[in-house]
């Protein structure tokens, strides 16, 4: 008598999560530069802009300032140096580096952002992208990409009334004139620096919002690289393979 036949296990069982790694070093490596490079330029820049230490003795005697903008300008440049980084990898990485980019020449793009808006408002799980969704993508467009530019080309055109004439003269004197002149320059960089603060505060909020509604390891992927998914979920950023 034949045995009864065995039926067969399901290729994907429910509830079961399968990894694939999304961001890759580079990616990562960027990401915790800037964090570091964010902190410490905002802070020694709020010094620099406010000074609050007042050290006892002649002023001869110290270089306080002189110590701030030192750091200032060497975590500058880091954030320089990884912010070109991540604009190099963005072509040379693999899908997950473009994800999210702003398609706003395609129509599914507009409906997978105001799709996502209107769920997160709502204060709802939504649907799942193992990368940036759209309306993630937009933010770091313009509050990464775009305050990220502002923020080097007003920081360095300051840096170049140090030495006037220099090479970084030469490459961004001309940011100041275009600006309105070296205050209204100093202003502008100053507002950036407080816009990157506002866009650090929702970026953790949304962080940790999506890794307590998504439980895929969103936090831990920004370490480890790998995230976790369901079947189901979308990954569709295929663009540029």
């Amino acid at each position: 008598m034949a045995a009864p036949m065995k039926a067969e296990s399901p290729a994907w069982p429910r509830g079961f999560y399968k990894r694939r790694y999304v961001w890759e070093l580079p990616v990562r490596l960027s990401h915790w530069t800037n964090v570091l490079c964010i902190l410490v330029l905002f802070l020694s820049g709020e010094y620099i802009a406010h000074p609050q230490l007042a050290p006892s003795g002649e002023a001869a005697q110290h270089f306080v300032m002189g110590r701030v903008r030192e750091i200032h300008f060497a975590f500058a440049f880091l954030f320089l140096v990884s912010f070109l980084l991540r604009v190099y990898w963005f072509w040379m990485g693999n899908n997950y580096a473009r994800s999210g980019f702003p398609f706003v020449w395609r129509a599914a793009w507009w409906q997978d952002l105001f799709r996502q808006a209107k769920q997160y408002l709502a204060l709802e799980r939504g649907h799942v992208h193992l990368g940036h969704n759209a309306l993630a993508g937009l933010a770091y467009t313009v509050c990464v990409i775009g305050l990220g530019w502002g923020q080097i080309f007003t920081g360095l055109a300051l840096y170049s009334e140090s030495n006037p004439g220099g090479f970084w003269d030469r490459l961004v004197g001309w940011v100041i004139p275009l600006y309105g002149g070296s205050f209204r320059t100093h202003m502008w960089h100053h507002m950036f620096s407080w816009a990157f603060i506002v866009f650090a505060a929702v970026h953790v909020y949304i962080v940790l919002f999506d890794s307590h509604q998504f439980k895929n390891g969103i936090l831990s992927s920004i370490v480890s690289g790998f995230k976790f998914y369901e079947e189901g979920d979308l990954d569709h950023d295929t663009w540029l393979s």
